[in-house]
């Protein structure tokens, strides 16, 4: 490891668990305000949709901002739900490691994760 990385996992460690949901949240809103930084993933029946109106969806997730303790419990912006028309979709952020094989070691740490974001119909959930 580098110095510059292991001054980054001391600093990390130093972490209160407050401070580490803090970080992951605005690592989360930061991806899913800009769609860049992670992956971004639909399911086949949202792919279906066709590009016009997929594309007016990821505008809903990126502008997504209605957090609550029902769909944010652990208040990392990792979820949210809503209507289009008469389809409930649901976005999801998840937290693997660099290789995409395994979940990663450590969410607030983007040097070892990459954010996948699906979006899907709550029926395909």
């Amino acid at each position: 490891m580098t110095d510059r990385s292991n001054a980054a996992d001391a600093a990390r460690s130093r972490m209160s668990a407050v401070d580490r949901t803090n970080l992951i949240r605005e690592l989360n809103d930061a991806f899913r305000t800009t769609l860049s930084g992670g992956r971004v993933m639909l399911t086949a029946s949202v792919s279906a949709f066709g590009p016009a109106r997929v594309a007016l969806l990821l505008q809903r997730v990126r502008s997504f901002g209605d957090f609550s303790a029902d769909n944010d419990p652990h208040h990392e912006h990792d979820f949210g739900a809503f209507e289009d028309g008469d389809d409930r979709l649901f976005w999801k952020i998840d937290y693997y490691d660099l290789t995409l094989e395994a979940g990663s070691p450590d969410p607030s740490d983007s040097l070892v994760t990459t954010r996948v974001l699906t979006l899907m119909l709550a029926e395909d959930y």
